[in-house]
């Protein structure tokens, strides 16, 4: 072969060789881009972790993987579990009472402002006309149960994919050292000498991403809990766990304190549940306005469109894991791009390549 073709054989090699890869490696893609985001953010815990342990790698990344186990994947398989459950039940519940027409409106929608006389009128209407009744049933049920059962299957692959991700990031954990110092050499030789300052600008975006995602859904659940608990509304611990999943969803705790505001009224406690109006209006849903700025300007100042179209587009592409990936994806693209127009590619003083302090 001619010498001045080598080079372009070599590349087309390459180039056949990553193209395969990424068709053998698609499948997992998810998982392994959110295992990466996950150890970029708890790094600097694992680096303490493994300073305590005395540099046993293989300790501190078994000890970081079981701690993601019980903080991710254990809650994600409760409250899927427990939605599929109830799913279930409830709507066999509602189905058996519409062909029964054993149905009552709730004896608290009379007493809402304004239009509380007209609604139980209406509901009312419609319960005495069985036929239109179930009509109604039929067009209303169905749609409610196969939405339901969609959120329980992106909870359920949501479970797959964490749990593929808090394994590969066992030997992100172990071999991440390495691996950043291979993924900088080739950065370096790809784009130059600015491959610091552009690893810099990644790590700090997504650790402040992050961190503003699931630091604001911990806030808001901690806050919805206490109020739950003020309130005396039942199964505390699993309606947490549900707040802090659908906050990392915009307008997802609404959901959640609406609920159990509805129950209240049901239940005949009209004084309780307009206190759980107030609480997840005014403090729940006000730790997102206050919270995740503060956390997310630390690394990324990422506009709250962006924010939004990342958790629905993250969604679609990636599947549950896309709520975290969508932002972060955007704000990394968004943060690259101002760095590259500002110019500021430098490492500062003081800090090394993913931006920790020096010793």
């Amino acid at each position: 072969m001619d010498k001045r073709f080598e080079p372009v054989a070599r590349l087309a090699a390459v180039i056949f060789l990553l193209i395969g890869c990424f068709f053998v490696l698609r499948p997992f893609l998810p998982a392994m881009l959110f295992a990466i985001c996950v150890s970029i953010s708890s790094w600097p815990l694992y680096l303490l972790l493994l300073a305590r342990l005395k540099g046993r790698r293989n300790l501190a990344a078994a000890i970081m993987t079981v701690s993601l186990v019980l903080v991710i994947v254990l809650p994600l398989v409760l409250v899927t579990y427990n939605l599929a459950d109830n799913v279930a039940r409830i709507y066999e519940q509602l189905r058996n009472a519409l062909e029964t027409g054993n149905l009552h409106p709730p004896a608290w929608l009379i007493d809402i402002p304004l239009i509380g006389d007209t609604l139980d009128g209406y509901l009312q209407r419609i319960i005495a006309d069985r036929q239109e009744l179930l009509n109604l049933g039929k067009n209303m049920l169905e749609p409610a149960r196969h939405f339901l059962t969609a959120g329980g299957i992106v909870l359920g692959s949501g479970v797959a994919q964490t749990s593929l991700a808090v394994f590969v990031s066992f030997f992100l954990y172990r071999d991440g050292q390495l691996l950043r110092d291979a993924v900088l050499a080739g950065s370096v030789r790809i784009i130059g000498d600015s491959a610091p300052g552009v690893a810099l600008t990644v790590s700090r975006t997504v650790r402040g991403v992050m961190y503003g995602l699931l630091g604001t859904a911990l806030a808001q659940a901690l806050v919805a809990v206490i109020g739950f608990l003020i309130a005396g509304v039942p199964a505390v611990a699993l309606l947490g766990i549900a707040t802090f999943i659908l906050s990392l969803v915009p307008v997802g705790p609404p959901l959640i304190w609406g609920g159990a505001a509805i129950w209240l009224f049901n239940d005949g406690q009209t004084g309780w549940a307009i206190f759980m109006v107030i609480w997840g209006a005014v403090l729940i849903s006000g730790v997102d306005n206050v919270v995740k700025p503060v956390l997310i300007s630390r690394g990324s100042s990422l506009p709250f469109l962006l924010v939004l179209l990342g958790v629905l587009g993250g969604v679609l592409a990636f599947g549950f894991v896309g709520i975290f990936l969508g932002p972060t994806l955007l704000a990394v693209l968004y943060s690259l791009l101002q760095t590259w127009t500002l110019g500021d590619t430098t490492v500062p003083q003081g800090k090394d390549r993913l931006g920790a302090k020096k010793p």
